[in-house]
């Protein structure tokens, strides 16, 4: 996962406690990836409301999309530090290839989860038989411990879970008595719900953990507040229960992302995590040096090799903390 943006903003992301029981609405901007035939994202991480969910720190929200009007996903070979990308698909197909050798498939219902701790490159494609794509693209901010890890891929497919109303694919973490084996840095929850009709789910979840709820399709109220149009739902820690309830005539469905409040202050910028802008400046001047740091990655069939980090900003940019609620 990359951002692309051409004149992407420096941030530094560090959020106060929030008094339990808030339920705070981020709503998406729209923001394109690229040329004037490329994707547009819905990003809901970080705003100036709130940066971090847990230690996720990016969420963006794509389709469904048109792939023969915009031309689908081929992004180039491009770096990542300091974070893990979490690919999780709707509908359609992405090939995936690392500096690992890693050669992989995004599909619907399955975990990709891909580690870029010290340096990795990687790219992505839709599939030749992708027609419409619809997915998210997550990232998780390493803490400073583990912030220099090695590279790491995993591959999880959920099983589904029955609940009255709804199913449940937790594919980071646990809930509704599923708990996924994939390794985290910090404690995390990530799952896809899918409520039919009228359905009304109320789940056990852990009050140390914040929660953020994704909507995709359908109309969803999350403890009593009634998201649309891809917003975003926050709920401080505070709660043992979590209720989600679809009013609407047809299915909804939404991401659900936790975790304990992330401690430490980061600093974003392009597809870098770090902790400072000097450290920021040390990863883009090694990636466009070529550095041994990301390793190479090879099968991409692309018009260009690798993608090019755009200028840093001039100034410093200062940091960006919440209001407190």
């Amino acid at each position: 996962m990359s951002n692309v943006e051409a004149d992407p903003a420096e941030m530094v992301c560090g959020d106060p406690p929030a008094p339990a029981r808030t339920v705070t609405v981020l709503s998406p901007r729209d923001v394109p990836l690229g040329g004037p035939r490329a994707m547009r994202v819905r990003r809901t991480l970080p705003q100036r409301q709130r940066s971090l969910i847990g230690a996720w720190c990016f969420a963006d929200h794509y389709g469904p999309e048109d792939v023969a009007a915009t031309g689908g996903m081929d992004v180039a070979p491009h770096p990542h530090t300091g974070l893990q990308t979490a690919s999780w698909l709707f509908t359609g197909e992405v090939e995936h290839r690392d500096s690992l050798g890693t050669h992989a498939f995004v599909r619907p219902g399955e975990l990709n989860l891909m580690t870029g701790g010290h340096g990795i490159a990687h790219s992505e494609v839709s599939t030749p038989d992708t027609t419409t794509l619809h997915g998210v693209q997550l990232w998780i901010a390493l803490p400073d411990e583990h912030r220099h890890t090695a590279r790491d891929f995993r591959h999880y497919a959920p099983p589904v879970v029955e609940a009255p109303g709804a199913t449940i694919r937790v594919f980071l973490g646990s809930l509704a008595g599923s708990t996924s084996p994939v390794p985290a840095f910090t404690p995390l929850l990530g799952a896809e719900l899918s409520l039919a009709a009228g359905a009304r789910l109320e789940l056990d979840v852990d009050p140390a953990f914040e929660h953020g709820v994704l909507q995709d399709i359908g109309g969803v109220t999350v403890a009593g507040t009634t998201l649309a149009g891809g917003e975003l739902a926050y709920l401080a820690p505070g709660s043992p229960t979590l209720e989600l309830v679809n009013d609407g005539t047809g299915p909804a469905r939404v991401l659900l992302l936790g975790g304990t409040p992330f401690a430490e202050e980061i600093v974003m910028w392009w597809n870098f995590v770090g902790r400072t802008h000097d450290e920021i400046a040390a990863y883009r001047e090694a990636w466009q040096a070529g550095s041994d740091q990301f390793g190479r990655v090879e099968g991409y069939q692309g018009a260009v090799s690798w993608l090019p980090a755009p200028e840093l900003p001039h100034a410093r940019i200062k940091p960006r903390r919440n209001p407190t609620a």
